[in-house]
């Protein structure tokens, strides 16, 4: 009999969240369904019983996946199946990811996987606020070492107030908008995009996700001793020698100490740290050095660490011989590249982006096919970190999660700078051609220069910074680091990386890899970061101050405009045919899609004349006749009482007879006048009944002398059914005698 345990959660307002182990995934080491309303998912996670020999490190891995079912929808494609992960589900593996190593013991090596899956999706919820807490709570019904327990939640501030795990419709109003991960005591994650708000409103914003935290937490302890998980797995994933590790220290640690205050470049430095390793590990003989090489290893690293760390809180000296609040050189190009829309190269010490802009028109927006976001985006952002940027000799593959975290990181700090209902569809690409710590601050800087050299009018330019902490004592000692290297993040306590205006913050995020981070180091942390954006923005602004005025040449130009909804039809034409052909002739894009009631039109060359050529064509099509207007008309049809000509696309009047010229023809063929011919006229009526249009060219002629209108002969009687006139009578074709 199944014996499910349950916990609920009490939101506050109204919702609750349930959670509940031991109904479903029993085979897995932990297994859990938490349940907001209609969205469920289901979060299970498995360890290897050992670890893999020589692994000295957290072989952790995360996957969140969403169903199409969830929301009662197929997939796209020829299969029908849920394919590769989604950018978006990468985005949510990673911020679980990101909450929960750190809290694995630093001994554990045992492969963990993580599985979020979501099975069913409320109409407007937004299960990543759910997913860190799932994975948390599977992990507290688990025996596996965790040093948790933790959970996620968004934080929003809508209209003033606080709301915590909003719906996707009321996040649309948001300022500020953040998940945050924390333990009982401690923030280990925040990410998240504002709408250029102080350090203090930020601050507040991780309070309050705090405090729902909390709760979230005290849950899951309740769950993991109602399940009797309190005691987790014993295991041993390291050999260690304590004699080893202090001769390791005793020789190697004062020259470590030596290389990580000489102030060296990043290639010198490291290959001084190697060269010392590798002289200690000549003093031991080769059958020695194949049992002891992997223990080796392991301390070296831990004296480097604590060299490094020492020369920071005790001197005040970092590895290239900054000061703690000290930015690398910075330098800027712009306009680098002849073609690229928009181009730029920003530098900062060994780290360096090279940015292009790329306008394009609705063709190229980008459509999303997502089980819970069906849309298109307009701004994107690819950010690529090549191999060769650190030296590494390797074959450069496809777009990693590292990669596309960056860059989403970059696309949410200068998304909200592009003017509202911009015309056209942005895409900014970073390639990263050295880096040696903060290349997504790298990122955030080139791509705002390459925008501005594009001539996009973007509200204000952004620059963005990565911190760090050396910490001690549960932050008792610790110093903050301005514009951290790769070492410093590596072997340092937190990265936070902060982008924003002269304004206010745009986007965060921050990891924290130590407990103990009090509210005080991260408000002086913010105050330092500031200290630093405004340095690197004045330094983007003296490259370049301003949009450019104008688009390069070969860059699109793009007319957009609304039309009633009744013409979309008449510019498309039957199969496509009328609007292909303005495309054919003109030699510009155009497109026309329905929105709120309205033909939304849209016409793109990077050839003016191709442009207006295009544009005249449209307006042609969707102009009103005007009584009184002069049109160059075209004989469409001959009749023996008149011409049927089209004055404007798609518009054809009747040009009587007796509105040609001011002689009388007794006869058509007397005008000369054939199909195929032009002719100017002027609208004379359109009949408010039959909507007819009324046409004459005589009335553009010089009137005559002396002319009179001629006497018309009297008009048939009308005719009547069954053969009958009215005033007479017929019968058979014969009149009746009476």
């Amino acid at each position: 009999m199944l014996e499910p345990v349950t916990k609920l959660i009490d939101l506050g307002d109204g919702r609750t969240i349930k959670i509940e182990t031991g109904k479903l995934a029993k085979q897995a080491d932990g297994a859990v369904t938490v349940t907001m309303g209609n969205t469920v998912l289901l979060a299970t996670v498995c360890a290897a019983k050992d670890a893999a020999p020589d692994v000295d490190f957290m072989p952790l891995q995360v996957d969140y996946k969403e169903k199409f079912s969830a929301v009662g929808r197929f997939p796209g494609g020829f299969t029908r199946r849920e394919g590769k992960s989604s950018d978006y589900e990468i985005l949510v593996s990673r911020l679980i990811d990101r909450a929960l190593r750190p809290l694995f013991p630093s001994d554990f090596h045992a492969e963990v996987f993580v599985n979020v899956v979501l099975f069913s999706a409320g109409e407007d919820d937004m299960p990543d606020a759910l997913a860190g807490l799932a994975a948390s709570a599977a992990l507290a019904v688990s025996d596996i070492p965790f040093e948790g327990p933790i959970s996620e939640v968004r934080i929003a501030r809508i209209d003033g107030q606080w709301c915590v795990s909003p719906s996707a419709s009321e996040l649309k109003k948001a300022d500020i908008d953040m998940m945050v991960a924390a333990t009982l005591d401690n923030i280990m994650m925040v990410e998240g995009e504002m709408d250029e708000v102080s350090e203090a409103e930020m601050l507040e914003a991780i309070r309050q996700a705090h405090e729902a935290i909390k709760k979230q937490c005290q849950a899951q302890l309740e769950l993991s001793e109602a399940v009797g998980k309190t005691v987790k797995r014993t295991y041993c994933h390291e050999t260690n020698d304590d004699e080893l590790r202090q001769d390791v220290h005793d020789k190697c640690y004062q020259k470590a100490y030596d290389i990580a205050t000489s102030g060296t470049g990043k290639q010198e430095r490291t290959e001084a740290f190697d060269a010392l390793v590798e002289e200690y590990k000549a003093t031991f003989s080769e059958e020695d050095l194949a049992e002891k090489e992997v223990m080796i290893n392991r301390y070296y690293h831990d004296v480097e660490k604590e060299a490094m760390r020492r020369a920071i809180l005790d001197e005040g000296k970092r590895l290239d011989g900054r000061k703690t609040n000290e930015i690398r050189p910075i330098w800027i190009e712009t306009s680098c590249l002849p073609m690229p829309h928009g181009s730029a190269i920003f530098t900062r010490g060994e780290t360096q982006s090279l940015s292009t802009v790329t306008l394009g028109t609705k063709d190229d927006e980008k459509l999303v096919d997502d089980p819970l976001n069906h849309d298109k985006e307009r701004f994107l952002l690819h950010y690529n970190f090549p191999p060769f940027s650190t030296g590494e000799a390797k074959a450069w593959r496809a777009v990693g999660r590292r990669e596309i975290g960056h860059g989403n990181l970059a696309l949410r700090a200068l998304k909200r700078m592009i003017p509202d209902n911009y015309p056209y569809v942005v895409r900014v690409m970073s390639d990263i051609l050295e880096s040696n710590g903060s290349s997504s601050m790298a990122t955030v800087c080139a791509g705002t220069l390459a925008l501005m050299d594009a001539g996009v009018p973007i509200k204000r330019p952004v620059s963005g910074i990565a911190m760090g902490l050396i910490s001690e004592n549960k932050g008792q000692n610790y110093a903050i680091l301005s514009d951290i290297l790769g070492d410093e993040d590596h072997l340092g306590d937190m990265d936070f990386k902060v982008t924003g205006t002269e304004k206010g913050i745009t986007a965060t995020q921050m990891d924290i890899k130590v407990d103990g981070l009090s509210y005080e180091i991260l408000e002086n942390a913010l105050a330092q970061a500031r200290e630093g954006r405004m340095y690197i923005l004045g330094k983007i602004k003296e490259a370049l101050p301003a949009p450019r005025a104008d688009m390069k040449s070969n860059a699109p130009r793009l007319e957009i405009f609304n039309v009633p909804k009744e013409f979309i039809g008449a510019i498309i034409g039957p199969g496509g045919k009328i609007i292909q052909g303005i495309q054919e002739k003109s030699g510009a894009n155009v497109s026309i899609e329905e929105i709120d009631g309205e033909g939304r039109v849209e016409v793109s060359s990077s050839d003016k004349a191709a442009l207006d050529k295009a544009l005249s064509m449209i307006r042609a099509i969707v102009a009103v006749p005007e009584v009184g207007e002069v049109y160059d008309a075209k004989v469409t049809s001959v009749m023996p009482y008149g011409l049927f000509v089209e004055f404007m696309p798609g518009k054809d009047g009747l040009l009587h007879i007796s509105e040609i010229d001011w002689r009388r023809f007794e006869k058509i063929e007397d005008t000369g006048l054939q199909e195929g011919d032009s002719i100017r006229v002027q609208l004379l009526e359109i009949d408010p009944k039959t909507g007819k249009y009324r046409l004459s060219h005589r009335s553009l002629l010089p009137k005559p002398e002396g002319w009179t209108e001629p006497e018309r002969p009297a008009r048939r009687p009308r005719s009547g059914r069954d053969g009958e006139h009215h005033g007479d009578r017929r019968q058979g074709g014969r009149r009746s005698e009476d």
